[in-house]
């Protein structure tokens, strides 16, 4: 799956005067055919996560464990997840490989969907079993996460990051609407015809081909990153001590607590709108997709608004758009209101998403991007667990009535915007400065296209994590 046609030419390995890492600086063909890869890997995934990862909560509501069950099935195992993840350094290092670590971890969480399938076509699954599996399914996800970005950063061009990414990002959306509005036609036909938990069981095989179809497309990508050892490891204590003193790694404490705040309320929009509002399976889809389609439409925009402005400026408009998405839920149930409301989210998230994937990338080094990804999913597991816990006392407090949906909804938003104070204290990234790896500009060979000379000094590169991928807002909700 090389995506071009030729013969490819294998990347050239050289040693730059004063840096000890190998850097590998790509050909044409070969970049086009990692970039196609790349394409076709988010697509695939992005599917899976349509047709079954977005499905889990009503599979929880279906299968007869609760509403708090379903809306905690979508957090807690992401803790346990955080916990498995941090074996991705020592994984790497095992393997000696980030290639393969991150292929087997992918294909690892496809084979999760299959024991969710089996219980589906019996009739049901207990409790535990059903969060060990999706504890296992988040696990491995972020281990693929945690090591992507030091296998593949030398994939992208600086130069046509945002634009590419800004349109990859639309195909992967494309990909998960199309998973998710046949997942929910499906399951609208099956619960008409009695055999609604059976259409799980298709639903979560087709999941699991999708995502062995993302891996193989893992697999076809150049492993540019040397398979020698280059990876710093950080501490938290020294984690801590750039974030007091100002260091680029701050935006991560913002996305922390931006996170805590989002699945305060996230987790429980799922079952409000299935049980509270009675809504059917196609009006869901449809409401749903609304986010999609707005993400789509915007991510041109805010691609050229990254590439202008820089991801800072970018974060800045989603941070504040994201705000009162939750909380204009309280206004009305009117389906126009809330079709409505879904386009204007959309189009916010689509830029505090985008403006979040780049940033990973410009703010962190990448021999320290394993390290520091590993502790960011485990803080932002962590974070996502409390407020869906806290959100979920609230609800239950309130014997599950529907004013107490409405007021976590409420409450989201009110600790959003507490957060946005945190943007003031981010250091302003320097378009200039680029990691002490990557070499000058002029000891490229001649042979490299020249839209891999970026600026002045280096090929810089940047690659998304592939779920991987930031745990997006539960049900895919603009909320």
């Amino acid at each position: 799956m090389s995506g071009c046609t030729g013969p490819v030419e294998a990347p050239e390995w050289r040693v730059d005067a004063g840096h000890s890492t190998a850097i590998s600086v790509p050909s044409d063909q070969s970049t086009r055919r990692d970039l196609r890869s790349m394409t076709r890997d988010g697509v695939f995934f992005s599917v899976m996560v349509g047709i079954g990862e977005t499905y889990l909560p009503a599979f929880v509501l279906a299968a007869g464990l609760g509403e708090v069950a379903a809306g905690l099935i979508t957090t807690l195992p992401l803790l346990a997840g955080a916990v498995l993840q941090l074996l991705a350094p020592r994984g790497v290092k095992w393997l000696g490989s980030p290639r393969l670590w991150v292929v087997t971890s992918a294909a690892l969480q496809a084979l999760c969907f299959i024991p969710l399938a089996i219980a589906a076509c019996r009739g049901g699954i207990s409790l535990g079993m059903v969060f060990l599996l999706v504890s296992c399914y988040w696990g491995f996800g972020m281990a693929s996460a945690a090591a992507w970005g030091s296998w593949a950063e030398m994939l992208v061009p600086k130069l046509v990051r945002s634009n590419y990414f800004a349109r990859r990002t639309r195909f992967t959306q494309a990909g998960t609407l199309l998973g998710f509005v046949v997942g929910g036609f499906s399951l609208q036909y099956a619960k008409n015809g009695g055999f609604l938990l059976q259409a799980f069981a298709v639903l979560f095989g087709v999941a699991a081909v999708c995502r062995l179809v993302s891996a193989w497309a893992l697999s076809a990508q150049s492993e540019t990153a040397p398979k020698h050892d280059d990876q710093k490891s950080v501490n938290f204590i020294e984690l801590g001590r750039r974030l007091w003193n100002g260091g680029s790694e701050r935006f991560l404490l913002y996305l922390v607590a931006t996170q805590f705040a989002v699945y305060f309320s996230g987790p429980y929009f799922n079952p409000y709108m299935l049980r509270h509002m009675q809504m059917s399976y196609s009006t869901y889809v449809m409401l749903i997709g609304t986010c999609f389609l707005a993400k789509m439409l915007a991510l041109p925009l805010w691609g050229i608004v990254a590439q202008r402005s820089g991801p800072q400026k970018l974060l800045w408009i989603g941070g504040i758009g994201i705000v009162p998405v939750s909380g204009l839920w309280m206004v009305s149930n009117s389906l126009p209101f809330l079709f409505a409301l879904q386009l204007v989210g959309g189009v916010a998230w689509a830029a505090y998403e985008l403006a979040m994937l780049l940033l990973f990338f410009e703010s962190l080094r990448r021999d320290e991007r394993t390290a520091l990804m590993t502790m960011y999913n485990a803080a932002n597991a962590l974070s996502m667990v409390l407020g869906s816990i806290a959100g979920g006392l609230i609800i239950n407090f309130m014997d599950k009535s529907a004013e107490s949906y409405l007021l976590v909804f409420g409450i989201s938003s009110v600790l959003r915007f507490s957060t946005v104070g945190l943007l003031f204290l981010l250091p302003k990234l320097r378009p200039d400065r680029l990691p002490e790896e990557v070499p000058p500009a002029a000891s490229i060979p001649e042979r490299v296209p020249a839209a891999l000379a970026v600026e002045r000094r280096a090929v810089a590169v940047y690659a998304e994590d592939s779920r991987g991928r930031k745990p997006e807002p539960q049900s895919a909700l603009a909320n």
